[in-house]
This record gives C-alpha cells, sequence and structure tokens, in this order.
C-alpha cells in the first residue's frame, strides 16, 4: 500500500488539515493518509504544546469514521526532537510492504534545506505539496514532487489557541467532537 505521511503538531487538529488530509487521499496516487503526531518539531518551540497523547486523542476523534485516514504515534517512539528523514527510515524498515510518500505544504517545501538530511529525502521518497497562495511552488530538481491544488483554509492551531484563551468559539474551525473534548477538559486555557 502507498501511504501518504502527513506530519504536524496539530496542536490542535482543525478543519483545515482535515480537508488537506482527506484531499490528498482522494487526489493523490496514495491509498490512505496517516497523520502523523510530532512529539516536538525542531523548527518550533515546544512550550504552548498539548500532551502528546491528548492531541493524539483528538485526531482521532477528528478522523473517527474515516478510513481513508489514520493516526500515527511512531514519533512519540523515536528519539527527541523528531526528524522527518529519521521516522521514513523508520517506517520504511518497520513496514517494508508500504511505500511512503511525505505531504507538505509549499511553505514547508520551500524551507526543506532547513531540514536534516533533506537531499537523502528527496532522493528517496516521493513528495505530495499542497500549494499556498502565498509560497509558490519550485519543484527540487531530480525530486519525486506531485503538486495538488487542495481547498486551503486560512485558519490555523495558534489562531484557535488564542481564541481559546481569549473565551471565544471555535466553533466551525475543529470538528464538534474535538471542540466539545476541548472544552471538557479545559485545554489551551
Amino acid at each position: 500500500m502507498h501511504i501518504g505521511l502527513y506530519f504536524g503538531s496539530f496542536n490542535p487538529i482543525h478543519t483545515g488539515h482535515l480537508i488537506i488530509a482527506n484531499h490528498v487521499a482522494q487526489h493523490a496516487d496514495v491509498q490512505q493518509v496517516w497523520l502523523v503526531v510530532s512529539p516536538q518539531n525542531p523548527l518550533k518551540p515546544a512550550a504552548t504544546l498539548l500532551k502528546d497523547y491528548d492531541r493524539l486523542h483528538l485526531v482521532n476523534l477528528a478522523i473517527e469514521g474515516n478510513t481513508a485516514l489514520r493516526s500515527s504515534d511512531i514519533e512519540f517512539h523515536l528519539p527527541k526532537p523528531s526528524y522527518t528523514i529519521d521516522t521514513l527510515t523508520y517506517l520504511s524498515e518497520k513496514y517494508s510492504q508500504h511505500t511512503f510518500s511525505v505531504i507538505m505544504g509549499s511553505d514547508s517545501y520551500m524551507n526543506l534545506r532547513k531540514w536534516k538530511n533533506y537531499e537523502k529525502l528527496l532522493e528517496l521518497y516521493p513528495v505530495i505539496v499542497y500549494e499556498r497562495l502565498q509560497y509558490p511552488v519550485t519543484v527540487f530538481e531530480g525530486s519525486k514532487t506531485t503538486i495538488v491544488q487542495a481547498p486551503l483554509l486560512e485558519i490555523s492551531a495558534s489562531f484557535i489557541r488564542q481564541q481559546i484563551q481569549a473565551g471565544k468559539s471555535i466553533q466551525y474551525l475543529t470538528p464538534d467532537q474535538v471542540r466539545t473534548e476541548i472544552e471538557r477538559n479545559g485545554w489551551y486555557k
């Protein structure tokens, strides 16, 4: 099976993440998309992160019933901080029956030179890029890069956290079951 790996903090998962994941599952050359919950992105501060398994729980609530999407906690069990190339190497060995592509926004793609062993990543793994308006894509020469035109929402997890801290509603920004769980636990206040 060909798996698309969509890495993220998902802090919290929101409707924009889900639209992208589902669009790639439906329109790219993958049989399933795994939402890989990252415990710590080496390029982002960890101070505002909800606990790993709480974020994973919210992802599972958000994708419940969608067989094209699956969550993964694989990076919880690898050395931190998490580097995509290390995770890909581990997954390729553990699940040798599958092939993997990396799903990322054009903003991340244009910053790939900052990533650990990005040349090896581009050499060994196909990349599926969803284009963001402010970040036009220039494809790396020799890479196996596919560009998809996914519908995008101008929302972010940081905006959602700000709304919660300000006592504002996040209805429609996240699936109802995610919003309910966040409210029930008092997360991000």
